[in-house]
């Protein structure tokens, strides 16, 4: 039998990598985890989710000042934001989380911790280039899990490269607020990053290539989002065609066409590309240990191993589902595989995503552009936010709930629009996966008043329908004589 210097070699300590790390050496597993960067925690803890979030929380914060008047209260005297201030407080949240994915916590749970650059030399073995610049020492592993994450998708338009653009890698870290930013791209990071931007002093415009933003959500749920961004005063432009970006003295200039207005530029002081994100593939050398992948990522079976049986791959770097949960997740899938010998597959038919704009737009299972993919017969319910005391309480009454049932009545999807949207999907998280009916959530009593209550009412909603029938109506005058109107 090969003898290998690891059972489990990691490479990459996002999500995904941290996961299958901690599991496999709390279990005994001898496991060695390459990071590239100089800290732990990825994508999300340093330029996704953490950071954003914050931004996210700090414009908001401002945007309710704004506001006051329309609670009652007197308006605040604001002085312009010191975007450097926000960008210390990002850092001291990344700051406080970090020591969680810190080499000292997993080293302590029984990993070893190593920097450098990882690529293959053949399947069982990664070579190691220190990030100090030593010789690359190679090292052996049973297994092998890749978890190398993504990068900004960088598109090839013409003198992008001339210029010097923003991503979510660098955005949190400017000292300074832009007085005016164009954004490239309509998905949510775009969207989050351009509403949170123009409420703390950005003029800002969103051009997005698809007919509404956030293409992969329905065209009804997107519009509810789209309004709000317009709301506050952002240009959104749809439908674009990008044919150039050119340096105009300190300003950017974006060049792009519509079907309507094909010659029109956009100028600003600063410009952000956010149009998703691509797979980290290009520096591991995967065909040294003849593993499949394209420029979308590593293809993977529903036991998350590669073409090599010995080699998994994990979160961004297979290009399915670029959440920090699916990541986890996955780590969870290949713990079950590649150390406990057990043929988990990964199922991700109830994985439920948050777009944090305000409103936020949460979805679980199939929407209506999803349901249509796949042939499947539906019905549709919906509930107003207008209609829910809480939501009026706090002045936010926009927005809506939307279920989908199957032919046989099964809740099949559920998408929110609405304030907290990323909150009362949980509810949704646990209806779903406990396979429980329409009818126990109905007759769970919620506390009032309560946001809470919208997924309670939608329920009680739909089940009305059939109590209330011409039917049951009949069937009770005949049994109990009832003399009511027919």
């Amino acid at each position: 039998m090969a003898k290998y210097d690891f059972d489990l070699i990691i490479i990459g300590s996002g999500a995904a990598g941290l996961t299958v790390a901690s599991g496999a050496a709390q279990l005994g597993v001898k496991v060695l985890l390459i990071e590239k960067e100089k800290h732990m925690g990825g994508d999300c803890l340093h330029y996704g989710c953490v950071p954003s979030k914050t931004l996210i929380k700090c414009a908001n914060v401002r945007n309710q000042m704004t506001k006051a008047e329309n609670y009652g209260l007197p308006a605040p005297a604001l002085e312009p934001v010191d975007f450097s201030k926000i960008s210390a407080h990002i850092k001291s949240v990344i700051d406080t989380i970090q020591p969680h994915d810190s080499p000292e916590r997993f080293e302590k749970l029984g990993a070893v911790i190593r920097f450098g650059i990882a690529s293959f030399t053949d399947p069982h073995t990664i070579s190691l280039a220190p990030t100090d610049g030593k010789t690359p020492e190679h090292i052996s592993g049973k297994i092998i899990v890749v978890a190398a994450g993504s990068a900004p998708s960088i598109p090839p338009f013409k003198g992008l490269g001339s210029v010097n653009y923003l991503t979510n890698e660098t955005i949190f870290s400017q000292q300074r607020l832009p007085q005016s930013l164009t954004v490239i791209g309509g998905g949510p990071i775009a969207v989050e990053i351009a509403q949170a931007l123009h409420r703390l002093g950005s003029k800002v415009t969103l051009l997005q290539r698809s007919p509404h933003i956030l293409s992969k959500e329905d065209p009804d749920m997107a519009e509810i989002v789209e309004t709000s961004l317009r709301n506050d005063g952002i240009r959104v432009i749809t439908g674009t065609s990008i044919e150039e970006v050119t340096q105009n003295g300190e300003k950017i200039s974006v060049h792009y066409g519509t079907t309507e207005h094909p010659a029109q530029e956009i100028t600003s002081e600063s410009l952000l590309v956010a149009l998703g994100r691509a797979p980290s593939v290009q520096a591991l050398n995967l065909k040294n240990a003849g593993v499949e992948y394209s420029t979308k990522g590593i293809p993977v079976d529903n036991r998350m191993r590669t073409n090599v049986p010995h080699i998994y791959a994990v979160g961004d770097i297979t290009g399915k589902h670029q959440f920090t949960h699916a990541a986890g997740y996955e780590g969870g899938i290949v713990i079950a595989n590649a150390v406990f010998k057990i043929p988990r597959k990964a199922d991700y038919t109830l994985l439920p995503w948050v777009t944090y704009c305000d409103p936020e737009l949460a979805s679980i299972g199939y929407n209506e552009k999803r349901a249509q993919n796949a042939g499947i017969d539906y019905t549709v319910h919906t509930e107003v936010f207008a209609s829910n005391d809480r939501a009026l309480a706090e002045n936010q009454p926009n927005g809506k709930l939307k279920l989908l049932q199957d032919s046989k009545g099964h809740v099949i999807g559920v998408q929110i629009a609405g304030l907290h949207a990323g909150e009362l999907i949980n509810e949704w998280v646990a209806i779903l996966g406990g396979k429980m009916t329409l009818s126990t959530l109905a007759g769970a009593i919620h506390p009032y008043p309560t946001l809470g209550e919208i997924n309670k009412k939608v329920a009680g909603t739909i089940l009305s329908e059939k109590v209330f029938s011409p039917f049951t109506r009949k069937v009770l005058r005949t049994l109990f004589r009832y003399r009511g109107n027919v």
